[in-house]
């Protein structure tokens, strides 16, 4: 009897090493390299504070070095107050030297990053293969410059506002009714709530080979 219970304790012990070095390993498969590197567009006045902050920090602790670049340069102030000091403007974007590109919502977006330059921006993350990511009032830029279109991808809306949804399916946008959605190298989230999920999202596909 205690020889059976001996073999009995190895046999555990063995399992439990293999699956904790399984969990291990798939750890270190969605930990990205130390050397990604990302891009975050904002407003210089009235960004969504939370959906800057939260995925800035999740990639942060997940090794990607980040840049933040605005319409401006200077202190950028998001409606709950948050500071940002901006890095470089949008016009003096290298998209070969980052690996992701992000977009952030908030009231301030269409009114100051609605324009040529972003749509630029986009279209050059995509044909260069980057990860082109985009939350809140956001993807409309990315619906405007046709990169969205066939794509599937979700937006902010409310009961009040349904304008960005149909801003998006008028360029041919598969609108989707969820807080994340990920499609090839792009990604959309649907406002601060979904912050989290868009961060950790970009973490993921960043661990990716293409």
């Amino acid at each position: 009897m205690n020889r059976v219970l001996v073999l009995f304790i190895i046999a555990a012990i063995i399992i439990t090493g293999f699956l904790a070095y399984n969990h291990l390993i798939k750890k270190q498969v969605y930990m990205p390299q130390d050397n990604k590197k990302a891009v975050i567009i904002i407003s210089f006045r009235n960004f969504r504070d939370a959906e800057y902050f939260i995925p800035k920090e999740i990639l942060e602790e997940a090794g990607v070095e980040i840049k933040t670049a605005s319409n401006k340069t200077g202190l950028a102030i998001g409606t709950d107050g948050g500071e940002v000091n901006i890095d470089l403007l949008v016009s003096d974007i290298n998209i070969g030297e980052f690996d992701a590109v992000v977009f952030i919502g908030g009231p301030g977006c269409l009114t100051s990053l609605d324009n040529e330059q972003s749509y630029n921006i986009a279209r050059e993350a995509v044909s260069q293969n980057k990860l082109l990511a985009s939350i809140c009032i956001s993807p409309v830029i990315l619906a405007k410059a046709g990169v969205l279109e066939g794509k599937k991808a979700t937006v902010w809306s409310s009961p009040m506002d349904k304008s960005p949804v149909k801003a998006l399916e008028e360029k041919g946008v598969l609108y989707q009714a969820e807080p994340v959605i990920v499609d090839g190298k792009i990604i959309t989230a649907n406002g601060p709530a979904a912050a989290k999920g868009f961060g950790q999202a970009i973490v993921e596909e960043l661990t990716k080979s293409y």
